[in-house]
């Protein structure tokens, strides 16, 4: 398996034509390094991707305002201004999913990379086929979730309203991550019920693998968003030797 160290087969990573419209959706990818770059556009383009380039933050921003792409792959050691700062900008201007790219191996850049709001991060040096792999999962979890999302779902005085995205707590709108709504949502149709984290990110990421410290995070990012006292939870639990469960007044999750 070839990767993204190694310098690209071009029999193996050519373009199918770059700038053609495709059903699987746009992605946007972010790095410096032009073998990178061109090695991970190859093989999501070969998947069936439409994928545009960009080689540091602020052409970034723009490639990102004007193409509003379904998923950004985006390196974390960018020149002048680093992935982090990047991935909040494109926040601010709405929601996407992120999949950070780093040649760090420290935990705290990677826990950093998810608080920032990445979906998911890959380690240099990777696999591409395994990138492929992760941008389909992140990008079909989303549209399924979009697809069989009941009208709404809430409890305690949280709202979501899953086919318009939106949620609230006591009538005020949330700020949330597209991973933190989906795990919301998750938690909200099964309330009661305790979630192994290795459950969690097989139903609300899609994946049968990964780091499970991406469960954690997100789950804390979500308690303090969610919770009156994060750091005394009465919504989200924690169930020792198990994982989580959200817990609701009479396990009501049919209202607001």
């Amino acid at each position: 398996m070839q990767n993204i160290s190694s310098p690209p087969d071009p029999d193996t990573v050519a373009p199918t034509g770059r700038g053609h419209v495709v059903p699987h959706g746009r992605v946007l990818v972010v790095d410096d390094d032009p073998t990178v770059a061109e090695v991970a556009a190859g093989y999501l383009e070969r998947a069936g991707y439409d994928v545009e380039q960009a080689e540091d933050g602020p052409a970034a921003l723009e490639r990102f305002a004007a193409l509003r792409p379904d998923l950004v792959v985006l390196d974390l050691m960018l020149p002048g201004m680093d992935g982090f700062e990047v991935c909040r900008r494109m926040r601010a201007q709405g929601p996407v999913p992120v999949i950070m790219l780093t040649a760090r191996g420290d935990e705290d850049d990677r826990i950093l990379g998810l608080e920032t709001g990445a979906d998911d991060y890959v380690t240099k040096p990777f696999s591409p086929r395994e990138l492929v792999l992760r941008v389909e999962a992140v990008l079909r979890r989303g549209r399924r979730a979009g697809s069989a999302a009941p009208a709404r779902l809430g409890g305690a005085g949280i709202g979501l309203e899953p086919l318009a995205r939106r949620a609230t707590r006591d009538g005020r709108d949330l700020c949330l991550t597209l991973r933190e709504f989906d795990l919301l949502a998750f938690f909200l149709s099964h309330p009661g019920q305790a979630f192994t984290r290795e459950e969690l990110m097989r139903e609300v990421w899609g994946w049968d693998f990964g780091d499970l410290s991406t469960v954690t995070v997100h789950v804390r990012r979500l308690r303090g968003k969610v919770e009156t006292e994060p750091a005394r939870p009465g919504l989200i639990q924690t169930v020792w030797g198990v994982g989580y469960r959200m817990d609701l007044p009479d396990h009501d999750a049919s209202g607001y």
